[in-house]
């Protein structure tokens, strides 16, 4: 099980999130569940069943199942992602993700889409591994930014929204 801190500038309260990734059919194939636990609150704020199929052969994944969140209930997910590597060592990519989500009565529709360019570098220090992603969220016209090194991940966007998340 992976397991995090997670602060964000818009929550203002600590979340401990979890996430196991279940093997199913081959190992190309998972049932990725995800839980969040509010300390603020002391209660459950998100909690994510995913079906996710892998295709390594042309790097891409997509996935489909069911989320809870405490400010927007029950909605049903599917999501997408597609990576073109851009060196030959596939420490630079350009990554394409579209994500489609409904409520539970199909009503209220959303679409996400966005284009990245990640760089992996690895031991950018003794036995430390730094990445770097700056893409843009084709559907909100909002830019973002991730630095992750090892356990440390900070996020960004041109909104002013920021999270910090630390995996245990």
């Amino acid at each position: 099980m992976e397991t995090s801190l997670r602060y964000g500038g818009d929550s203002k309260a600590l979340r401990i999130h979890a996430k196991q990734n279940l093997p199913l059919l081959d190992s190309n194939t998972l049932l990725q569940v995800h839980g969040e636990l509010d300390t603020r609150v002391g209660s459950p704020s998100h909690f994510s069943a995913l079906l996710r199929r892998f295709y390594p052969d042309i790097s891409a994944s997509l996935g489909a199942g069911v989320q809870y969140d405490k400010r927007e209930k029950l909605r049903y997910v599917i999501r997408g992602k597609k990576s073109f590597p851009v060196t030959t060592n596939g420490q630079l990519s350009f990554n394409i993700k579209g994500r489609f989500d409904t409520d539970k009565e199909l009503k209220e529709k959303r679409s996400r889409g966005a284009a990245e360019l990640s760089w992996a570098i690895l031991n950018f220090q003794k036995e430390q591994d730094v990445r770097i992603k700056v893409g843009y969220h084709v559907i909100e016209k909002v830019s973002y930014f991730q630095i992750r090194e090892n356990n440390w991940t900070f996020n960004a966007d041109g909104t002013g929204r920021w999270n910090v998340r630390y995996d245990l």
